[in-house]
């Protein structure tokens, strides 16, 4: 078999990229470094087009959007209102179905755990649907180090596979390339691939992948899945694709593994079709995605096809710690990357800035959450604010409010000699001192008005905005000595028309 079709057994000899090297929480580093970057700065122009302007019409051609969005918050709530009781009925149904139900309290007993479905089956090659709970629990890199070789399936996830990247957007997982790089990327896994084959449209990139791929779904021993949601009134997975490769994974191999987070569950079939209503609107501007697939355990005697054998993997990993918490409404995110492209933080510094499997406004949520405020502190502060991720969540999570919380955590367990402390307590000093902060900050200002912007650009508290933006001078007077000077000459101008 040439090394076309062994795509997945040439790339562990490529080298890592920057990106995957550098994979860090170091939030400043990493956005300086995007911000420099023009490649990246390019594919970013498109998020706008291609997800943002596509949900604006998808919202305004169904009149009920509101009214959807209302509904599906309330199923959530419910649910992890409920969810000890959710997820029992669950396994009650999974177990029925002929299937198993297996619980993973942190990453490294999920992985554990399908590491020895993969052994019991026999696995050598394994396919994968998109799944950011196997991002989050690191489960390519422990399936390649038991020998197994893992493939995703994903258009998206293959390109960054065969990078050595993460994804850097929960649902488009290569937003953060242009066509070009693709290509590049093509050429150099596919080896005999014809110099002459044009590979400039999309078109020719995704069937060439399909070339490959379709080798990789009829070799593979189990197929791994995430879920969209998990239906308790049926045991049931759901997963959305447009691309059809849910469906492969799960119904060619013998055995079929499920991997979902805790709070991915919903009570009833109905309930799950309110939510998808507002999924697939919300995350490409789609009506409904291509492809919504139901499994419901094995095999059965009488169906032409599927698993012989069906796993649910339910992972908490933090998630059981965030009930009862000013967190809690987290729990009720179903992954459609809204607040993402909505997000001027991220539209221009993308996803692998974050360092995280989870960037932009929900991942400055949730991984503080995974990984500790400690380590995490700059996500929450890598926000403006605006409140654009909490007017598109389809969910109405309100995440500015959480950013702020974790912001006080972080605050709050900060040494009392850290640097913002000491800044607060200095200009405590001064606020309870009115005539004293009255003539400091006058002084300032009149100091900082006769610098030159050349100087001005240099200051220490400066730096973080000069690189970027010019540094408007200080005015001369305080904003109050003007005010007081303004209402003082309206009152002169007043007095001779009432003498």
């Amino acid at each position: 078999m040439s090394c076309r079709h062994r795509a997945f057994d040439c790339y562990e000899d490529s080298p890592k990229t920057v990106a995957m090297e550098q994979m860090s929480l170091h939030f400043r580093e990493n956005a300086a470094r995007a911000l420099a970057d023009p490649q990246l700065q390019r594919a970013l122009g498109n998020v706008k087009t291609g997800f943002i302007l596509k949900r604006a019409a998808a919202r305004a051609a169904l009149p009920e959007f509101d009214a959807l969005r209302d509904e599906a918050t309330a199923i959530k709530t419910h649910v992890i209102d409920h969810l000890d009781i959710y997820l029992e009925e669950y396994e009650r149904r999974v177990l029925a179905s002929g299937g198993h139900v297996h619980w993973a309290r942190d990453a490294a007993e999920a992985r554990d755990i399908v590491l020895a479905i993969c052994r019991e089956a026999g696995a050598k090659t394994v396919t994968k649907g998109k799944s950011m709970v196997s991002e989050e629990i690191g489960l390519n890199a422990a399936l390649e180090a038991a020998n197994i070789r893992p493939v995703e399936t994903d258009l998206g996830e293959y390109i960054i596979q065969l990078r050595r990247e993460t994804p850097s957007h929960i649902i488009a997982p290569a937003v953060h390339l242009n066509r070009d790089q693709i290509e590049g990327d093509f050429r150099a896994a596919h080896v005999d691939l014809p110099p002459e084959r044009d590979l400039s449209q999309i078109v020719e990139l995704v069937g060439e992948a399909r070339t490959v791929l379709r080798q990789q779904f009829l070799a593979a021993d189990v197929g791994i899945t995430g879920a969209n949601f998990l239906i308790a009134e049926t045991g049931s997975s759901v997963i959305v694709t447009n691309e059809g490769n849910g469906d492969l994974t799960q119904l060619l191999p013998r055995t079929h593994i499920v991997i979902a987070s805790l709070e991915k569950l919903v009570p009833t079939l109905e309930d799950a079709s309110t939510i998808l209503r507002v999924l697939a609107r919300s995350a490409t501007g789609q009506e409904m995605t291509s492809y919504t697939t139901f499994s419901t355990g094995p095999r059965r005697d009488d169906d032409p096809d599927g698993p012989d054998a069906y796993h649910v993997v339910l992972l908490d990993n933090g998630r059981s710690e965030m009930l009862g918490t000013e967190f809690q409404d987290m729990l009720r995110c179903i992954r459609c990357g809204a607040c993402l492209n909505h997000c001027p933080v991220y539209a221009a510094v993308g996803g692998h800035a974050y360092g995280s499997v989870y960037p932009g406004p929900m991942g400055a949520v949730l991984t503080p959450q995974l990984t500790g405020i400690h380590d995490a502190a700059h996500l929450p502060n890598a926000s403006t604010f605006c409140g654009r991720c909490q007017a598109v969540c389809p969910m109405h999570i309100p995440l500015p409010k959480m950013m702020r919380h974790w912001r006080e955590r972080d605050f709050a367990a900060q040494s009392a000699l850290a640097t913002p402390k000491l800044a607060i307590r200095a200009w405590a000093w001064f606020a309870r001192r009115p005539g004293f902060y009255r003539f400091a900050t006058a002084a300032q200002g009149r100091l900082l008005s006769l610098l030159p912007r050349s100087i001005l650009a240099k200051l220490p508290l400066g730096k973080g905005w000069t690189p970027y933006r010019v540094l408007p001078k200080p005015a001369p007077r305080p904003f109050l000595a003007q005010w007081q000077a303004r209402e003082q000459e309206k009152l002169r101008r007043e007095r001779p028309r009432h003498g």
